[in-house]
């Protein structure tokens, strides 16, 4: 049973035809192509058709493509799971023109993180049964609760965060339940986007089983089935052979943590992961070679406010999938990493162990959970860290790519308006380049256009670019965040559920962490302020100006080994400035940022100083200033010592 008293004994992970199945691989590389355009037509569909910002022009939403075993089969990107749909209505009850839908974190299986993601799942149908599900789920504008946006910072317990719908038939036979739909846009304080976006995506979804319905037409049932298991079976083979394998055998122990919760003090929230590399004996898709063992023992019990994440449902297959797009930065070339999908193939090749019930990736109804990201997100970067370990810093530093942001007050027009947005920020320097700057963890998603937020929304953007000096320092630097400057035109209320404003984004192997995440209210005013990273309603007046700096990554390698004509570019792009280059780089520069001009002598003489200045031995780790902060005065965890 789960924690709503559901049984959760339903029929899912198996193949669809027998091992050993063949099938012609022309047609195999047909029916992929076919997932992934009908995939990209769903979410086409959903961005033309919906109205809230958050779905249309931030684009934080997802499709997903999965047979009738519930299996995922496309793999460009993470998406929610069919399996609370299947276990609350059997597959040979559906009928064609159903659509299902579900936000209930407690009853989603682990695949919808919190309140704001909707999901809405469309079973395909051929000779009259289900063989296919298209799914779509994205983060609405408000579903009701405590404060505009449905992310209230302090919650302590899921009521506060707003509607949860447990699975239900939103659509019977193409007829919508209008009584379910008054119910859910009466809830929120934005009804008309709610309604139009819910329109959207189920629309989409039942085009897109529309397409693959043709899909089965075409070729045959058996036939597809034969490429969908082969489709997986590839995965499991690639990634076996060349990701797992680059792992050396052992076991390895890696922890990170969330800074704050909301409710209680800042303090560390541990997510430790226990990576063992072993190999299997078994004759079964999966065995026969390496697999991963993934233990969370030792994460910290579940928190009092909003970080919480409902992982260990289904053995863990969304944090599986979730997780394993960082193995691939073991592919042998960034091209080839490029090319690897992560679908439903990778989850026989890992094996998840969860402590008991009470933790933060095993909370116990009613724990809130809007803030999840500081888990889900840090769980990333503490699998890099892991591996990192095991493969001598061939990972990427640490990144952290999402937080919301927004401001709410009365328009031009005094009507109420809610304006959020899911800024990115410095991706993790590489042991071959520098990290991306302002990436977005969700593919395909972006900030808010200026030319739109300024035509609905009072207030304008004065400054939108990078943040000079925010990527942490490396012989490969960390990417470089936001900075973003808006002017209200109204008092207004500004919001922030975000983390790393204490901690940082740990640099590996000599590399130094990025800058922390920050908010100034009044900038440059006689009221500036600093503004807590977790914030429901800060007020800022008419004319007051407010400056969002995100999250650099984590740099890679000694800075003292960058060498000198790197430096040079990154103060002619203004990535960093001549005191940074100093301090970070020991490179002394004069001249201007078009025109700079680097002194190598001294900086060698520089760089001598800085190096002889060091300890004997660092941490293979740095996870900067704020760190000493929450840890007693520690500047390093035991874990990050190799």
């Amino acid at each position: 049973m789960n924690n709503a008293g559901l049984p959760t004994a339903y029929e899912h992970g198996n193949r669809l035809t027998a091992p050993g199945s063949t099938v012609d691989p022309i047609l195999v590389e047909i029916v992929q192509g076919t997932l992934a355009s009908v995939e990209m037509e769903v979410e086409t569909a959903i961005a033309r058709t919906s109205r809230s910002p958050m779905i249309r022009d931030a684009h934080d939403f997802r499709a997903g493509i999965h047979d009738r075993q519930l299996r995922k089969l496309t793999g460009r990107s993470y998406s929610a799971l069919v399996h609370p749909i299947a276990r609350d209505f059997p597959l040979d009850e559906m009928a064609e023109g159903d659509v299902f839908f579900h936000n209930d974190v407690y009853e989603s299986e682990g695949g919808i993180g919190h309140l704001p993601d909707l999901c809405v799942t469309v079973p395909v149908f051929n000779g009259g049964e289900v063989v296919a599900f298209v799914q779509a789920f994205g983060h609405h504008d408000d579903i009701g609760g405590a404060v505009p946006g449905s992310m209230p910072s302090n919650a302590s317990s899921v009521y506060e965060e707003g509607l949860a719908v447990p699975p239900i038939k939103l659509w019977d036979k193409g007829v919508p339940n209008k009584a379910a739909l008054r119910i859910m846009t009466r809830n929120s304080r934005m009804p008309d986007s709610l309604a139009a976006d819910l329109d959207a995506e189920c629309s989409a979804c039942l085009m897109g089983a529309r397409r693959l319905s043709e899909l089965f037409e075409r070729y045959g049932r058996e036939t597809i089935e034969a490429a969908f298991d082969t489709i997986l079976d590839q995965t499991t083979e690639t990634y076996r052979r060349e990701i797992l394998s680059k792992i050396p055998d052992g076991t390895y122990v890696w922890e990170d943590y969330a800074e704050h919760d909301g409710v209680d003090e800042p303090r560390l929230h541990t997510q430790r992961i226990t990576l063992t590399k072993e190999p299997t004996g078994g004759p079964g898709p999966g065995d026969g070679g390496p697999r991963l063992v993934i233990d969370f023992t030792g994460t910290a019990p579940q928190a009092k406010g909003p970080i919480n994440h409902c992982g260990d449902y289904v053995g863990g297959n969304f944090l599986k999938k979730w997780l394993a797009p960082i193995l691939r930065n073991l592919a042998d070339t960034p091209e080839r990493m490029a090319e690897l999908d992560v679908n439903e193939g990778i989850v026989p090749l890992i094996e998840m162990r969860f402590p008991d019930k009470g933790t933060l990736l095993t909370p116990i109804f009613p724990a809130p959970t809007n803030a999840r990201t500081f888990v889900i997100l840090r769980l990333l970067g503490v699998l890099a860290g892991v591996v990192a370990k095991a493969v001598d810093g061939k990972m990427p530093a640490d990144q952290e790519t999402i937080r919301y942001t927004g401001v709410y007050g009365k328009d031009r027009d005094g009507n109420d308006y809610l304006m959020r947005e899911v800024l990115g920020g410095g991706s993790g320097g590489r042991y071959y380049a520098d990290g991306e700057d302002t990436i977005h963890v969700v593919p395909d998603s972006r900030n808010l256009p200026t030319e739109f937020t300024e035509s609905r929304f009072p207030f304008i953007v004065e400054r939108l670019g990078l943040a000079v000096d925010s990527g942490g320092a490396g012989r490969y630097r960390g990417g470089l965040g936001y900075e973003k400057q808006i002017r209200m035109l109204k008092d207004a209320n500004f919001m922030s559920i975000a983390d790393r404003s204490i901690l940082a984004c740990w640099g590996v192997k000599g590399g130094k962490a990025g800058r922390s995440f920050s908010v100034t209210v009044d900038l440059d005013g006689p009221d500036e302020r600093e503004v807590d990273a977790l914030a429901d309603s800060e007020p800022v007046k008419a004319g007051q100006v407010i400056r969002i700096r995100t999250t650099g990554g984590g740099g890679w390698g000694d800075p003292l080994e960058r060498p000198y004509e790197d430096v040079e570019r990154d103060l002619r792009w203004g990535k960093v400035s001549f005191d940074g280059a100093r301090t970070a780089y020991g490179v002394v520069a004069s001249g201007t940022k078009d025109e700079p001009v680097i002194d190598e002598a001294a900086s060698d003489a520089l760089r001598a100083e800085l190096r002889a200045a060091r300890p004997a031995e660092e941490p293979f780790f740095d996870r900067g200033p704020g760190y000493a902060r929450l840890a007693d005065g520690k500047t390093s965890a035991d874990v990050d010592w190799m």
